[in-house]
């Protein structure tokens, strides 16, 4: 499992905390009428009742989930411009060997490696990568 797929899952996974609603009862079909029509090739067979289909998932409010972590830990992270404060609040690793294992993975090759230009393209690329798995993650976070 590469860094981004911790990241997500701690920050998705988080989100998951309300139990999912019980199903519903399935609908029962509508009586079959047999009026003569059956036979007859012209008209259609009556439409069974499918099951509605399941609802798309809520898009996970990134800067929700995260500011919720953060304020759980104290509200000093900086996690909202810091790849390290982002990584530290997620408890994960956020050693150099570790951010240059992000930018393999996120193929981020902006500036020498633990350069502040890297960090603030990772973080950038993380909240993207984030938003297109997903997340709702605001323009300001991404751009």
């Amino acid at each position: 499992m590469g860094l981004f797929s911790k990241i997500k899952d701690r920050i998705f996974g988080g989100a998951k905390a309300a139990p999912a609603p019980a199903p519903a009862e399935p609908a029962k079909p509508a009586p079959i009428i047999f009026d003569g029509s059956e036979n007859d090739p012209d008209v259609a067979p009556p439409a069974l009742n499918p099951a509605p289909p399941a609802p798309a998932p809520e898009p996970v409010d990134v800067e929700a989930v995260l500011s919720a972590m953060a304020e759980a830990k104290g509200g000093k992270s900086d996690w909202r411009n810091s790849i390290v404060d982002l990584l530290k609040l997620l408890n994960l690793d956020s050693s150099l060997d570790a951010r240059k294992e992000l930018a393999a993975e996120l193929d981020v090759n902006a500036g020498a490696h633990g350069s502040a230009e890297q960090n603030i393209a990772l973080h950038k690329a993380v909240m993207r990568r984030l938003a297109e798995n997903g997340g709702k993650v605001p323009d300001d976070l991404k751009d």
